[in-house]
């Protein structure tokens, strides 16, 4: 009997140890899946993580020779801090120039010395008035001192603060102003507990200067970036991309749609759609551009604001274009027969037009007058007029619907549109080859004129 007992107790401790390893067996089967699919979905997102930065640095390489710029100046200003005799010298003051390079340190040679002018003059500026200051209400003795202090505090806040609005200030001294607010504060409590004002403000201005000049001599010297030289090479680069979309448009609108391709397999027509959200940029970089000292092919005082008068041209032309984009992709479009009529007038307009833009953005590129352009932009004119004479002897019947007409008529008002555009901003060119004396080389080959026997008139 205690035999079977015993047997029977083993067996039953058997099956329970099975029981739970089976327990176990299955909350993990069951947990198993969800945590492999974490796994494998936080392996995908770190892999285009780093697909994405390398992406970055392939589109522009400058970005990674950036990076290791400020790693090497933020490296050589941490040195107050790592060797004793800098160290003594200038104590926990030395965390002030890693700070200047943090936040001083940027992609172009214009901006950081923009930032590291703005930065340098505040403090100087904010030093030289908060000992002032203090030595003000040293004289109003120690109860009256704080209340000094709080208003002149007060005082700068409030009328630096109020100054920032200003637009013409606000493009170049924002951050300036912001840096003479936290400075004359920080100085003027600080100097409240600390008799020694002096040397602080010696200090703090010295350790400021020292980190913003490491961070503008290692820009210009260290494979340096312009601002200048990217405003030039962003509004030659916009000019092309309107005339490459305009020297394929008349094709593309014209082209009876039966050969079964679909126009939205043409990313050529496309890249106009960066000019449209331009203007950000090229403000930025030409506010950066004026602080750059001479280089290359751009001098101090470069006329900056003649690139920006070309830029708003320009986008004023692709917002026209943007239309005629829309006419491509329009649900309802004219029959064959009403487009023919004059696809030979608007496909010239949008052709010459976009060669003579392609014309004016290599002139800017390489500083050369853009004779062929003119030409160009003649030929424009003379379809237009060309237009104007085949809609005046009544291009179409009585029987034509004018609601199929409309969508025609209007591609061909935008076009004369574009033409116009394009006159002005060879206009605008033209002024900045003089500006800047461009370069006369005489074309080798002149672009041929039509044969029209039309008179050659402008467009007003």
């Amino acid at each position: 009997m205690q035999a079977f007992l015993i047997t029977f107790c083993i067996s039953a401790m058997d099956l329970e140890c099975a029981s739970q390893e089976t327990v176990k067996q299955g909350l993990l089967a069951r947990g198993w899946p969800p945590f492999k699919g974490f796994s494998k979905h936080v392996k995908t997102k770190v892999l285009e993580f780093f697909s994405h930065l390398i992406k970055l640095g392939q589109d522009d390489p400058r970005r990674v020779v950036h990076s290791l710029k400020a790693g090497l100046a933020l490296t050589l200003v941490s040195l107050f801090y790592y060797y004793q005799p800098l160290y003594k010298s200038f104590g926990v003051s030395a965390m002030w120039a890693v700070i200047t390079v943090v936040v001083v340190f940027e992609f172009s040679v214009g901006a950081t010395l923009g930032k590291g002018v703005n930065r340098g003059l505040a403090t100087l500026l904010a030093g030289g008035l908060a000992v002032g200051a203090h030595q003000l209400a040293n004289l109003s003795g120690r109860i009256g001192e704080p209340i000094v202090l709080g208003i002149f505090v007060f005082l700068q806040a409030a009328v630096s603060t109020f100054v920032r609005f200003c637009p013409q200030i606000k493009a170049r001294y924002d951050y300036g102003l912001l840096i003479f607010i936290l400075t004359f504060s920080l100085i003027s409590i600080s100097g409240f507990r600390d008799d020694e004002v002096l040397e602080l403000v010696h200090k703090r201005l010295l350790t400021v200067l020292i980190g913003g000049s490491t961070c503008v001599i290692i820009s210009v010297l260290v494979f340096p970036v312009w601002a200048g030289q990217d405003l030039h090479n962003l509004i030659a680069s916009n000019m092309e991309k309107l005339g490459i979309f305009l020297e394929g448009f008349g094709d593309e609108y014209f082209k009876m749609t039966e050969d079964g391709k679909s126009k939205e397999d043409r990313p050529f027509l496309q890249g106009y759609k960066g000019v449209l959200d331009s203007k950000t940029n090229e403000d930025a970089l030409a506010n950066f551009a004026r602080w750059e000292p001479r280089h290359g092919r751009f001098q101090f005082r470069h006329p900056w604001k003649q690139y920006l008068k070309i830029g708003a041209l320009t986008r004023k032309c692709a917002y026209r274009i943007e239309s005629l984009n829309g006419h491509l992709y329009a649900d309802i479009q004219a029959k064959r027969e009403i487009r023919s009529k004059i696809q030979e007038t608007c496909t010239t307009m949008s052709m010459e037009s976009g060669k003579a833009l392609k014309e004016l953005s290599m002139a800017i590129k390489t500083m050369v007058k853009p004779f062929a352009a003119d030409i160009h932009i003649e030929n424009s004119k003379s379809s237009v007029k060309n237009l104007d004479t085949l809609l005046k002897s009544g291009l179409w019947d009585d029987e034509t619907d004018l609601l199929e007409v409309v969508p025609v008529a209007t591609v061909a008002s935008l076009l004369i549109d574009v033409v116009t555009c394009t006159a002005e901003i060879a206009e605008s060119v033209n002024e900045l080859a003089t500006m800047l004396k461009f370069e006369v080389v005489e074309p080798t080959v002149s672009p041929e004129k039509p044969e029209t026997g039309q008179p050659k008139i402008g467009i007003s």
